[in-house]
C-alpha cells in the first residue's frame, strides 16, 4: 500500500482551509498543515477538519514546506510517506485532483509531477497576467538552459520522498518550487506534468496580490535559475 501525505502551507487561509482538507482523497495517510504565523482561524479550522497542524513563525512558503518535512523526518522511519504532495491552502487547486498527481509515480515509478494549470482548465482571472508571464519566462529559461520540459511551476505536485531528501531544499520563500524542478533536473529525475483544473482562490494572493510580492517572487525564481545555468 503506497504511503501519501500531504503538505499544506498556510497563512490567514480560515475561510478556504476546510473545503481544502475536506476535498483531499481518502488515499492520503496524513494531511500537515503548516500555518505560516497566521493570526485567523487557519489552524483551528485546519485541525477540527483532521489535518495535524504545525506552526512556522518565520514567514515564507519555503520556511513552512520545509517545517513539514523537518517533523515527517522526525517520525519513525516506518510512518515516512512513499510520496510526499504540496498543494496550497486558498482552494485555487482542485485536491480531488490528487489522485491524477499521484498516478505516474504509483503506475509508471515517475520520481516526480507537476500539476499543470494549463489555459484551457483555467478559470477566468485565477491568474494574474504577471503570474501567466512569469510562468511563461520561468520555463522557458528552463528549457532553453537545461532542455526541460515544463510548462507551470504549479505549486501542486508529488514526488518521491526519498527523491525529495536527495534534493536537499533550502529555499525558505518564493523561490521553492523552481529550486525543486531545477534540482530535479540536475540529479536528472523522471518527471511528467498532469493537467489539472485552476479557480479563483478564496481571498487575496499574499505573492501575486501585490506588488512587492510579484517582484520578490520574479527576482527569487529567476534567480534561481541563473544561479543554476551557471553552475557546474
Amino acid at each position: 500500500m503506497t504511503k501519501i501525505k500531504v503538505i499544506i502551507p498556510a497563512y490567514n487561509e480560515a475561510d478556504s482551509i476546510t473545503h481544502v482538507i475536506k476535498d483531499i482523497p481518502d488515499i492520503v495517510n496524513e494531511v500537515i498543515v503548516v500555518s505560516n504565523n497566521s493570526n485567523d482561524d487557519t489552524e483551528i479550522n485546519a485541525k477540527n477538519a483532521g489535518a495535524t497542524v504545525l506552526t512556522e513563525q518565520n514567514r515564507g512558503y519555503g520556511y513552512a514546506c520545509l517545517k513539514g518535512m523537518h517533523y515527517i523526518a522526525s517520525q519513525p522511519e516506518p510512518e515516512h510517506p512513499d510520496i510526499l504532495v504540496f498543494l496550497d491552502g486558498d482552494y485555487s487547486d482542485y485536491p480531488e485532483e490528487l489522485t491524477k498527481i499521484v498516478a505516474p509515480i504509483i503506475d509508471n515509478n515517475i520520481d516526480f509531477v507537476i500539476g499543470a494549470r494549463v489555459k484551457s482548465l483555467r478559470e477566468k482571472g485565477s491568474m494574474t497576467g504577471p503570474q501567466v508571464f512569469g510562468n511563461w519566462l520561468a520555463t522557458t529559461l528552463m528549457t532553453l538552459f537545461f532542455r526541460a520540459k515544463f510548462s507551470d511551476l504549479g505549486p501542486f505536485r508529488a514526488i518521491k520522498y526519498e527523491k525529495l531528501l536527495q534534493l536537499k531544499m533550502e529555499d525558505k520563500t518564493y523561490g521553492w518550487t523552481v529550486e525543486m524542478q531545477l534540482k530535479a533536473l540536475r540529479q536528472k529525475l523522471s518527471y511528467t506534468e498532469v493537467p489539472v483544473n485552476y479557480r479563483n482562490r478564496i481571498g487575496v494572493s499574499k505573492v501575486s496580490g501585490t506588488v512587492k510580492g510579484a517582484i520578490f517572487a520574479g527576482v527569487k525564481i529567476l534567480g534561481w535559475i541563473f544561479k543554476y545555468s551557471f553552475k557546474k
